[in-house]
């Protein structure tokens, strides 16, 4: 199948913009959707046509399947992209979409199917000669407990039907299980629309590495390298980079290998990631994450390939669009994520109007963003706002200028996590490469920078404030004339 004319968005955020954009270039016409709190978006904004959907909840909008095809339907489009989170993984959906001759931009269901079972994807990396570690398949409550013996405590509940570390708890021991498992259950429903968890044995210090796949209908199937994904919080991933520091070539073409079998060993189709914990020079398979993952830039930016738009060929039914040997790697890049939620206080998510933004510039910087002034952030989603993400010829560089764009970031109206990645560039173990998943917990967010932090936002708030009245002034002034409406015009668009 040819690429579509039309394409349904089936997200919202910062993923739906990047969808947007590779749809431009490929000349697909995007078609945007949007719950109510979603209206003023970017997405919204720089799509071809925009649909609303029936309500700000998950369950009303975003993660509606049956509205999702029909919206498809009525707008003409032959393709819908989920991006991630949301319907990205659900196999229902996927099977709707097929059912309905709409090009779903993803695995397959029944690859799905089998990705949402875990059980299934350990056997088959262990088939594929992948070492795992020791875990369960989909558990139930009554069955937990002793599965939980099995595995051995610590131990981890992971959300089967999901990942982008929601509904992940760490459990240390039996008597914490039942919470935990409630906990775990209902952040995979909100997140997901699936309850389903299981459980895996919990490594102490990991390093948290994974590989960017691409693999086609005809059987085809490339890597285009590693990244590193160890600074966490909450299982959550705050900072990547590509490639991953500190691993030995002989380790680097273990997991790149490893990688391919594991997809080959799934009969798995369109971009994935294939996750892996280090412990030492050892490695462990731990999941598949069948869809696009939001540290994709990365990669992009030190491959040069656009995995989008590799996605949109492949759901087409095209071969991956180059071989092994034609992915090319060069220079190094550091992705950010930038979340509304308060470094300060506990990483909470920090809710409401954001008043005014000045996003970095300049060479080797690129900015994926899904809000603007005057957008919400709201309780109903995750509050991730945008990535920056950086490029070098080396990791030097790439650190470097990464500390330029966050200088240079302003955001006011809500916190961010902007100074938690400030310090994060600033720490020895961060800077020699070295860190590990716990690296965030050395993170004190009561540090003497906090009140500098909030007077630079303040100071931010109010040259935004200052710059918007100036507008208006020159707008509605006596001496407006063509040519100072024009400047008042170009200063409203700089605020959006």
């Amino acid at each position: 199948m040819p690429l579509p004319r039309r394409l349904l968005v089936a997200n919202r955020g910062e993923i739906a913009v990047r969808i947007v954009r590779a749809c431009r270039d490929l000349g697909v016409e995007p078609v945007a959707v949007y719950a109510p709190v979603d209206a003023g978006a970017p997405h919204v904004r720089l799509a071809d046509d925009a649909l609303p959907l029936p309500g700000d909840s998950p369950a009303e909008g975003y993660l509606n399947g049956p509205k999702m095809v029909e919206l498809a339907r009525g707008c003409g489009a032959t393709a819908i992209h989920p991006g991630y989170g949301f319907l990205s993984e659900n196999p229902s959906f996927a099977a709707a979409c097929e059912a309905a001759g709409i090009a779903f931009v993803g695995p397959p269901a029944s690859v799905l199917q089998m990705c949402g079972d875990k059980a299934a994807t350990r056997a088959a990396a262990t088939s594929a000669g992948v070492p795992v570690l020791p875990g369960s398949g989909s558990v139930s409550d009554a069955e937990a407990p002793s599965v939980a013996e099995a595995v051995g405590f610590p131990l981890l509940i992971k959300a089967a039907g999901g990942g982008g570390g929601k509904g992940i708890h760490l459990v240390r021991s039996p008597d914490a299980l039942p919470s935990a498992l409630r906990l775990a259950r209902g952040e995979a429903q909100t997140a997901f629309g699936d309850p389903r968890v299981y459980l895996e044995r919990w490594v102490e210090r990991p390093r948290h590495v994974e590989v960017q796949i691409l693999a086609d209908s005809a059987g085809g199937v490339i890597h285009l390298g590693e990244r590193a994904c160890s600074v966490q919080r909450r299982h959550q991933k705050l900072i990547e980079e590509a490639p991953a520091p500190g691993l030995s070539p002989d380790l680097r073409d273990a997991l790149l290998e490893s990688a391919v079998r594991v997809a080959r060993a799934l009969g798995y189709r369109n971009a994935g990631t294939v996750e892996f914990l280090l412990d030492g020079e050892a490695f462990f398979f731990i999941e598949v994450n069948a869809r696009l993952q939001v540290e994709h830039p990365v990669t992009e930016m030190v491959t040069g390939v656009d995995i989008v738009a590799a996605q949109l060929a492949i759901a087409g039914g095209e071969p991956i669009p180059f071989a092994q040997e034609e992915v090319r790697h060069a220079g190094w890049a550091i992705e950010c994520r930038i979340s509304a939620e308060d470094p300060h206080g506990g990483f909470l998510p920090s809710l409401g109007r954001i008043d005014g933004v000045i996003e970095p510039q300049g060479p080797g910087i690129r900015v994926d963003s899904g809000f603007r002034a005057g957008c919400t952030v709201s309780r109903h989603y995750d509050p991730l706002l945008s990535k920056v993400v950086v490029w070098g010829r080396d990791r030097a560089e790439a650190i470097a200028r990464m500390r330029r764009a966050l200088a240079e970031y302003a955001i006011s109206g809500v916190d961010t996590t902007i100074p938690f990645h400030r310090w994060a560039l600033e720490q020895p173990t961060f800077l020699g490469g070295a860190y590990d998943v716990r690296f965030a917990e050395e993170w004190d967010g009561a540090t003497p920078s906090q009140e500098a932090e909030r007077l630079a936002a303040a100071a931010a708030d109010a040259w935004l404030r200052r710059k918007a009245a100036a507008s208006v002034l020159v707008s509605d002034g006596p001496a407006a004339g063509p040519a100072s409406r024009w400047i008042a015009a170009a200063r409203e668009e700089g605020l959006r």
